[in-house]
C-alpha cells in the first residue's frame, strides 16, 4: 500500500474510533438508546467527513459545502459524534445529549443542530428531500455533491422508490445516497418485515450506478465513496453498505435485540474499554 494511501486510512481510522467513542459517550448520558446503529455507521460518517466531503466547520451553512442529509433520525446520535469530530459542534456539548434546552436532541432536528440539514423523525423522507437539493444546486450553477444515509427500513417507504425514480429521471450526478442494511429494524429483521433483495440489480434497474460493499470495511468503504465521488456518467449514484449492529463492541455485536439498547451503567466503561482494545489491535 502507498505510504499516503495508508496514512490517509490510519487518520480516517482514527476519526471512526472517534466517533464510536463520542457516540457511547453520549449514550452513557442518558444510559440508552440508538448506540448499536451508531457504531455500525461510524466508518461511513468517518470516510464521508474526513476523505470526502466539503464543508467548513467554522461555518455550517457555507454555500459551497456538501449536503449531508441523515434521512433516519434516529441514528442522530451518531451524527452528532461525527459532527462532534469535524469541530462543527463543540466537544463540551457532548454531555447535554437528549438534555432539555440540548442542541443535540435524540431525534435529528435541523433548527436546533449546526451541521444537521434535515429533521428526520418521519422515516423515508431523506431521499426525496436529496432530490430536490440536488435539482436545486444544479439549477444554481453549483458544485456540491448532496449525501444522504437513509436505512434499509426505509425501504418499507414507498417515497423512498419514487425519490429513486426522480434521481435517475434528472440525472442527478451530484447525488451520492447510502442505504445501511444492518437488517434490523423496530419491528424485527428488516428483510422480514419487508423482502427488499436483490437490492443492487434493483438499484441498478431505477438508473442508480450503484456498488455493494462490506460498511465496515474501511478500504472497501473509502474506495466507494471516491468512486461515487469521480464516476463520469450522468447519474446518481448509490453506496449499499451491508454494517454490523454495534461494530466495535463484541458484547453489542453479540444481543439478538439492539435496535434500541439499555445498557447498564457499569457496561458503559466496558463498552469503551471493548472499543479501546479493537483499536489498539488494529
Amino acid at each position: 500500500m502507498d505510504i499516503s494511501v495508508a496514512a490517509n486510512r490510519a487518520r480516517v481510522a482514527e476519526h471512526a474510533y472517534c466517533i464510536r467513542r463520542n457516540a457511547l459517550r453520549m449514550g452513557e448520558v442518558q444510559g440508552q438508546g440508538y448506540i448499536a446503529q451508531a457504531l455500525d455507521i461510524a466508518d461511513v460518517l468517518a470516510v464521508a467527513y474526513f476523505n470526502s466531503m466539503r464543508y467548513r466547520p467554522e461555518d455550517p451553512d457555507w454555500e459551497g459545502r456538501d449536503r449531508f442529509l441523515l434521512s433516519n433520525g434516529h441514528y442522530a446520535i451518531a451524527l452528532y459524534a461525527a459532527l462532534i469530530e469535524a469541530g462543527i459542534i463543540p466537544q463540551e456539548e457532548l454531555e447535554t445529549y437528549g438534555s432539555d434546552d440540548s442542541r443535540l436532541p435524540m431525534s435529528g432536528m435541523a433548527s436546533y443542530t449546526p451541521g444537521m440539514e434535515m429533521s428526520g423523525g418521519s422515516l423515508g423522507q431523506g431521499l426525496t428531500i436529496a432530490v430536490g437539493r440536488a435539482l436545486g444546486l444544479k439549477r444554481k450553477g453549483s458544485d456540491a455533491f448532496v449525501y444522504t444515509l437513509f436505512s434499509d427500513g426505509e425501504l418499507d417507504e414507498g417515497a423512498i422508490w419514487e425519490g429513486l425514480m426522480s434521481a435517475a429521471h434528472h440525472k442527478l450526478d451530484n447525488m451520492i445516497a447510502i442505504v445501511d442494511v444492518n437488517n434490523q429494524q423496530a419491528d424485527g429483521p428488516s428483510s422480514q418485515v419487508m423482502a427488499f433483495e436483490p437490492l443492487t440489480e434493483k438499484m441498478q434497474a431505477f438508473g442508480w450506478f450503484t456498488q455493494r460493499i462490506d460498511g465496515n470495511d474501511l478500504d472497501a468503504v473509502i474506495a466507494a465513496f471516491d468512486t461515487a465521488r469521480n464516476h463520469p456518467l450522468p447519474q446518481p449514484r448509490m453506496i449499499i453498505a451491508d454494517t454490523l449492529m454495534g461494530c466495535g463492541v463484541p458484547f453489542l455485536e453479540a444481543r439478538e435485540k439492539n435496535h434500541f439498547i439499555r445498557v447498564d451503567a457499569h457496561e458503559w466503561q466496558l463498552a469503551l474499554e471493548a472499543l479501546e482494545a479493537g483499536r489498539n489491535q488494529a
